[in-house]
């Protein structure tokens, strides 16, 4: 189980990234701003991605 949710929870980062890079480009964002955007948006897809997996886990 653990092995199946990795290669989702990748998938899903990669996808999130992937966004948010066409977000970033389209709106013409700055280079200082690009690395903060995606921190905050990879930790707050990663606090998700934790607690669906214990949500998970416990039911």
């Amino acid at each position: 189980m653990a092995i199946l949710f990795s290669l989702f929870s990748l998938f899903i980062l990669f996808v999130f990234n992937s966004l948010t890079y066409k977000l970033c480009v389209q709106t013409e964002m700055s280079q200082e701003k690009q690395p903060n955007v995606f921190r905050t948006i990879n930790i707050l897809i990663l606090i998700l991605l934790i607690s669906s997996y214990v949500e998970i886990i416990y039911t």
